[in-house]
């Protein structure tokens, strides 16, 4: 039993951190299924062929990253699927958790690039850069330093 006032067994825990883990991945995976759609029509827009190298170069670095990102999302679902029924769910729990953390990552950049590309082309270089650079660091305060604090605090 644990000691967090919860009264469950460690295959109950791993049962509840595997369906909270789930619950976050829904969330992920509808934004950067939004985002990827989004950029993989980006080329059959009439304007698409005004971009210059750079701003070709961001796009596709983004579509890259956010399909590595869709992998990452998808990835602790398909462990689960390959080690079904062999009695290692608070391994798969571990592993799901790691690897969402390193998808979060990887989505920020996705984020911040997505951000990047759409100021670049609309104002300019600097705005652009501007743009990704506070979205980045927004991201970085909401997704790592604030959790950090409660973390700390708690």
């Amino acid at each position: 039993m644990q000691t967090d006032g919860r009264k469950e067994t460690p295959t109950e825990r791993a049962d509840r951190n595997w369906i909270e883990l789930l619950q976050e991945l829904r969330v992920m995976q509808t934004g950067v299924q939004i985002l990827t759609g989004f950029l993989l029509t980006l080329p059959f827009q009439s304007r698409f062929a005004d971009l210059d190298d750079y701003q070709r170069t961001v796009y596709l670095a983004l579509v890259v990253t956010s399909v590595t990102a869709t992998a990452l999302i998808v990835a602790p679902v398909s462990v689960h699927r390959s080690l079904f029924r062999q009695q290692m769910k608070s391994d798969i729990v571990t592993l799901g958790d790691r690897i969402t953390r390193v998808a979060l990552g990887v989505l920020a950049l996705v984020i911040t690039g997505a951000t990047l590309l759409v100021f670049d082309i609309v104002v300019g270089r600097t705005a652009g850069m501007v743009a990704g650079a506070c979205v980045l660091v927004v991201l970085a305060v909401v997704w790592v330093v604030l959790p950090e604090v409660l973390r700390r605090r708690g």
